[in-house]
């Protein structure tokens, strides 16, 4: 089974899927990003209410600028997992291996928040596969998953986006697309 993260990992995931002759479903997660810096994850929210919190950067947050934060990012994942799976369950994935596919790793907040939901639903295996990471988060998510699968890992790491010639935002119909 192959799961993309929306939006970018779902591009990513989606050729994975077809040479492995896999199906293809997403996890649906948000960051919570700093109010003040939104690309800065505080930490991560996703399906089946988990939530994930990088606690040195989450206790520079007062906790009302935070639950604001929260409340927004839930109704934006609501509003994903209708638009992605048009009130369909999930697929089940107890005593499958899955392949947790991401277009690159920063923080790896919103992977650990996927893996939270993943393994509530019982997998036999999790293998984390990305592009591109640091160092430091590829190999902190080692110790979350059963594989991780990283194909660059660069000292100078600043972002995901430096590592594609074009890192648009994917749309919630190209997404869909490629689900169906």
């Amino acid at each position: 089974m192959v799961l993309g993260l929306p939006r970018g990992g779902v591009v990513v995931a989606a050729p994975v899927a077809e040479a492995l002759g896999a199906p293809l479903d997403v996890v649906v997660v948000r960051k919570l990003g700093h109010p003040l810096q939104p690309e800065l994850a505080v930490g991560a929210i996703g399906e089946d209410d988990v939530e994930v919190l990088n606690a040195p950067i989450a206790s520079s947050v007062r906790s009302d600028q935070l639950d604001r934060v929260r409340g927004r990012e839930r109704a934006e994942l609501a509003r994903r997992v209708q638009q992605y799976r048009g009130g369909r369950p999930p697929i089940p994935l107890a005593g499958r291996d899955v392949i947790l596919v991401d277009d690159g790793l920063a923080t790896g907040a919103t992977a650990r928040a996927a893996i939270d939901v993943l393994r509530a639903r019982q997998p036999r295996s999790i293998v984390l596969a990305v592009p591109v990471g640091p160092p430091d988060t590829v190999r902190s998510m080692e110790q979350a998953v059963d594989r991780v699968v990283c194909l660059h890992s660069p000292r100078g790491f600043a972002g995901v986006g430096q590592f594609y010639r074009d890192f648009h935002q994917t749309t919630d119909e190209e997404v869909s697309a490629l689900l169906a």
